[in-house]
């Protein structure tokens, strides 16, 4: 429904796009996925930070400020919306999360958190998916901001972009934080969201909307 640069399928509410487009854009999602409508999902007002929204109903489109939400509640819909940042799926026997990780939300301590509030909900082994993000070789990164992620998640985190400048490796940092709190079961699906025209990207194209990644038990 909406129209570049936000187009096709937009569902960031706000990116000024339009709000009609926006709306009919998530309906549509929800069609397609055989899921409630969006009303009944729980949205989160993200800002990069660690914040965990522990959902038992639906929040509408104005939810909580967090960067992260798990439920144990089934038939619930958790949705992140991303543009470069890692959007990362979380699973228990009985309960499920949802994070929104950029390299602020990495610095201080979403991942984590996510995990440690899912436990607290839920039994069984931890699994983790990482969506699509940007990869390291277009993710040019300043030395000191790298300097503080490398020394809180490790020296994986630091890369070079395809043209050899310092460069985050998001996906290392996501498994380093993994690892931090005991989870290894992670797959990833290895797509670079500045590469390809399937997925919206901030550091590609400035203004441009963003993509859904939504967990449901």
């Amino acid at each position: 429904m909406s129209a570049a640069p936000y187009g096709t399928c937009n569902v960031g509410d706000h990116v000024g796009d339009d709000d009609v487009a926006v709306r009919v854009n998530r309906e549509r999602v929800a069609s397609a996925a055989g899921l409630v409508e969006p009303d009944r999902w729980v949205w989160i007002r993200q800002v990069h930070g660690a914040a965990v929204h522990r959902a038992t109903e639906p929040t509408g489109a104005d939810g909580p400020v967090a960067d992260a939400a798990v439920t144990a509640v089934r038939g619930l819909p958790l949705a992140v919306v991303t543009a470069d940042c890692a959007p990362i799926a979380l699973a228990m026997d009985d309960a499920v999360g949802v994070v929104h990780a950029g390299h602020r939300g990495l610095e201080f301590g979403v991942i984590e958190a996510a995990v440690g509030a899912l436990r607290q909900i839920g039994h069984g082994t931890v699994r983790a998916f990482l969506g699509p993000c940007i990869r390291p070789s277009h993710y040019e990164f300043g030395a000191a901001d790298l300097g503080r992620l490398v020394t809180r998640l490790g020296p994986d985190v630091a890369a070079r972009t395809h043209d050899g400048r310092p460069a985050l490796d998001i996906p290392a940092a996501v498994r380093g934080a993994l690892a931090s709190c005991g989870v290894d079961d992670l797959t990833e699906a290895g797509d670079c969201t500045a590469t390809s025209d399937a997925y919206f990207s901030y550091r590609r194209d400035g203004v441009t909307g963003r993509q859904a990644t939504i967990v449901m038990r």
